[in-house]
């Protein structure tokens, strides 16, 4: 059975630090590209970040650019999404999902897979 599961999220103050993880069982991550999403409250799900097959592509949404950054570790399994300098907007839930293709999207109808969820909020 395909799963992705994500870990790592939690409560972080203003400024602080996280490190999301995203673990695939039932298949490997080698011939895929991932994204990161992440929902608000009340909001749509949106693209944070994404990373092609081979790692050598990576994408930023606009609003964390500079912030957040996106790695592979294909041997692990594993995809992560470093947080830094965490501000409260970034309270949300976080998705990772796979788009069975070599090609890093933020445009959620192009993945195919899609883990359950880990919060993270950002309050002091």
């Amino acid at each position: 059975q395909l799963q992705l599961v994500e870990s790592g999220g939690g409560l972080v103050q203003p400024g602080g630090s996280l490190r999301l993880s995203c673990a695939a069982s039932g298949f490997t991550l080698d011939y895929y590209a991932i994204g990161w999403f992440r929902q608000a409250p009340g909001k749509e799900r949106e693209g944070v970040s994404c990373i092609s097959s081979s790692g050598g592509i990576t994408n930023y949404a606009d609003s964390v650019k500079g912030r957040f950054t996106i790695s592979r570790h294909n041997a692990k399994n594993t995809v992560y999404l470093q947080m830094n300098s965490l501000k409260p907007e970034d309270t949300a839930i976080y998705y990772c999902a796979a788009n069975p293709g070599p090609i890093a999207t933020l445009k959620r109808r192009e993945y195919d897979y899609w883990g359950q969820g880990t919060q993270v909020t950002v309050s002091s």
